[in-house]
């Protein structure tokens, strides 16, 4: 039977039976409960993620306030590219905040999987450069619009955010106080 990992690499690259036993042996994976902080500002990031189940939160320490910036969902690559890729410290922490299902890609396990597995290496660059595009966009978006004009979007785009994640969490998110966020909520409903 084939792993979870095999399966979901599968839709993108075609692996042979040796090269779905090393993705197996290469990219383990792991769970971790509701709370648990994956990467700590100050660590040196030696992992990254792809979520099969659960929620990821990135987020920065400013003036001692959290500042979430990320949500990873089902499906999605969550890593600290900078910290992952330079080797240095990373400045956020990542949060499961929600019990995960995580498959697990050190960096020593990515370089033999880039030898063993044509096709994995040009996935992975694909990868992130889809994730700088989306990034880069994300960004933008969040510069020229509103605050009200933000929680539209993310009741458009990510409806099951709302429904997963703490209004707390949200506000920081969307770059508000918690108040605030009543307030944006109360009158879209009145609307």
């Amino acid at each position: 039977m084939k792993s979870e990992i095999v399966q979901l690499l599968e839709g993108a690259i075609t692996l042979n039976e040796e090269q779905a036993n090393a993705v197996t042996e290469c990219i383990p994976i792991k769970t971790f409960e509701k709370g648990h902080i994956l990467l700590r500002e100050g660590q040196v990031s030696n992992e990254s993620y792809f979520n099969i189940k659960g929620l990821v939160r990135k987020y920065y320490l400013v003036d001692g306030e959290e500042r979430t910036t990320e949500f990873y969902v089902e499906k999605e690559d969550i890593s600290s590219l900078q910290s992952y890729n330079l080797n240095v410290p990373a400045n956020h922490y990542l949060e499961c905040i929600e019990d995960c299902k995580l498959a697990v890609l050190s960096r020593e396990k990515e370089l033999e999987l880039f030898k063993r597995v044509p096709g994995f290496e040009s996935l992975c660059r694909v990868s992130v450069e889809e994730e700088l595009g989306a990034y880069q966009d994300k960004l933008a978006q969040f510069m020229i619009s509103s605050p009200e004009k933000r929680y539209l979007d993310l009741m458009e785009n990510r409806p099951d955010l709302l429904q997963r994640v703490p209004q707390y969490h949200l506000a920081s998110y969307l770059g508000v106080k918690p108040e605030s966020l009543s307030r944006i909520r109360k009158r879209i409903a009145k609307h």
